[in-house]
C-alpha cells in the first residue's frame, strides 16, 4: 500500500490563497487505509480550511468529493460534470493519483494536500512500516523475503555494514538492521548458503528504463 501524511494546514492554505471556489477530492484506496486522504480526512480539511479563511474574513467555497480511485480515468470521469466550476482541484490522493487528475482535467490546476512517503503495510492500528521503493527488479528470493534496498538504511545489498550494534543500525538505534533480519530469516530457513552469494550491483539506469515505468498487458487491453 501507498504510504502518505496529510500536510500541514499552512502550507495547504497557502496553495489556494488566491482560489475561492475549490474541488476538495479524497481517494477510497491506500490514503484511506493510511488514514491520510479518505472521506473522513476531506471532511476533517475541508472544515479547518473553511474555519480559517472565515477568520481571515476570505471565505472561500468548498465542494467534497471521494473517489474511488483517483489513479483510473474510469473513476476519474465521475467529476468531470461538475470540476468546470471550481477554481482549483485539492487533491488527497498519492502523487500518482494527483497527477493522473491533472492530466485528465487538464484545464484544471490540480495541488496535493498530501505527502507521499512509501510502499509500506499495516503493522498495527495506526503504525505503517515500508517495507518496498518499487525498484524494478525484486531480489527477495535471495534475502529470505526482507527487502534491503527499503529495510536497510544505507540500502546495502551486501551486508550488513560495519556499523550495526546488536541487532540495531547505527543510524537510529531503535530501528532493527536490515540485514541482521535477513540473516536472522535465512537461519529460519535454513538458507544460509544465500547469504554467501554476492549480490551484483543494481543497474539503476536499467531498473528506470531511462524514464517513467510502463506495464503492459496485451490480453488485457481492449
Amino acid at each position: 500500500m501507498i504510504v502518505a501524511n496529510r500536510k500541514p494546514l499552512e502550507e495547504i492554505l497557502e496553495m489556494i490563497r488566491p482560489y475561492k471556489k475549490i474541488l476538495l477530492l479524497g481517494c477510497n484506496e491506500c490514503v484511506t487505509v493510511c488514514a491520510a486522504g479518505g472521506q473522513r480526512e476531506v471532511g476533517v480539511l475541508a472544515s479547518e480550511l473553511r474555519l480559517s479563511r472565515a477568520k481571515d474574513g476570505n471565505e472561500i467555497e468548498i465542494r467534497e468529493h471521494t473517489l474511488e480511485r483517483q489513479c483510473d480515468h474510469e473513476y476519474i470521469d465521475q467529476i468531470r460534470p461538475f470540476v468546470g466550476d471550481y477554481e482549483i482541484v485539492l487533491s488527497m490522493a498519492c502523487g500518482a493519483g494527483v497527477q493522473y487528475v491533472a492530466e485528465t482535467c487538464r484545464s484544471k490546476l490540480v495541488v496535493p494536500a498530501v505527502d507521499t512517503t512509501f510502499l509500506g503495510v499495516t503493522m498495527e492500528q495506526g503504525v505503517w512500516s515500508e517495507r518496498c521503493q518499487g525498484c524494478g527488479n525484486c531480489i527477495l528470493d535471495k534475502t529470505g523475503g526482507i527487502c534491503p534496498i527499503a529495510r536497510c538504511a544505507k540500502s546495502l545489498l551486501n551486508g550488513p555494514c560495519g556499523g550495526s550494534s546488536g541487532g540495531k543500525c547505527e543510524i537510529d538505534k531503535e530501528v532493527d538492521c536490515g540485514w541482521q533480519l535477513i540473516i536472522d530469516r535465512l537461519q529460519e530457513l535454513g538458507q544460509m548458503d544465500r547469504y554467501e552469494e554476492i549480490i551484483p550491483v543494481k543497474d539503476w539506469t536499467t531498473a528506470r528504463d531511462g524514464g517513467p515505468r510502463k506495464r503492459m498487458r496485451e490480453d488485457l487491453r481492449l
